[in-house]
């Protein structure tokens, strides 16, 4: 039992120390720049809705969400949900954040089709990512043909949740891309502090990163598991 959780950890390592390291790099720029104001001085709900408007999005709305970081655009029913933190402060870090979620809602007008892909599989996902693991699990208990069969199954459904990481990646990072041009060229922020935005956003970004690195790796996990026993 020992010999597997430690065959675990050789795969998983890697990835939840990058995961641990992408937490605290996103909370101490977060935290550094949710200190400091803009010169603009407006809230993260006020450039939200500036940043929709101007995009000719004036039927998305905007609320307030529980939660620090929770912050979120829902393609299905056209909300953008800011946390307490982004939606009522004028700092730059909620200025990064109010815009980069406003840059999904952008995405989503003009019908990014990595964004369409990854909303899609949302419900696969979902299921895969609870179903996927019992189900490999049980068949590598069932020692026989069938059973490698069963634990192929699961290994597949799991996968769902390396592909969603993976689509997320070039999601993220173009709406980052979109937030920080939508910012300087709206004149909601200054240029001198588009330095502040970019930290922000791109700890973000890294978190996506480790995001995938753990699914992916958790993955080869179950592959070596599955292969392995059929090579005996």
């Amino acid at each position: 039992m020992f010999a597997g959780y430690g065959l675990y950890l050789l795969f998983s390592l890697p990835a939840l120390i990058l995961g641990l390291w992408a937490q605290s790099k996103v909370k101490s720029a977060y935290n550094k720049y949710s200190q400091i104001r803009t010169y603009i001085g407006l809230t993260g709900a006020q450039i939200a809705r500036k940043v929709l408007d101007s995009n000719g999005l004036q039927d998305v709305r905007i609320e307030q969400t529980r939660g620090v970081l929770s912050d979120h655009y829902d393609p299905a029913s056209k909300v953008l949900r800011l946390s307490q933190g982004v939606y009522q402060s004028n700092s730059i870090a909620a200025a990064g954040v109010a815009a980069h979620e406003s840059g999904h809602a952008i995405q989503h007008k003009e019908g990014n089709a990595m964004l369409k892909f990854r909303t899609a599989i949302v419900p696969t996902v979902q299921i895969g990512s609870w179903i996927g693991p019992i189900v490999f699990m049980i068949g590598l208990f069932l020692n026989s043909t069938f059973g490698d069969q069963v634990a192929t199954v699961g290994l597949i459904l799991f996968s769902a949740t390396a592909v969603f990481a993976l689509v997320t990646l070039p999601v993220e990072l173009d709406a980052s891309k979109k937030a920080q041009v939508q910012l300087v060229n709206s004149g909601l922020i200054m240029q001198s502090e588009l330095d502040g935005v970019g930290k922000v956003l791109g700890a973000a970004a890294w978190t996506y990163v480790a995001g995938a690195a753990q699914a992916i790796s958790t993955i080869f996990y179950y592959a070596f598991l599955l292969f392995g026993r059929r090579r005996d």
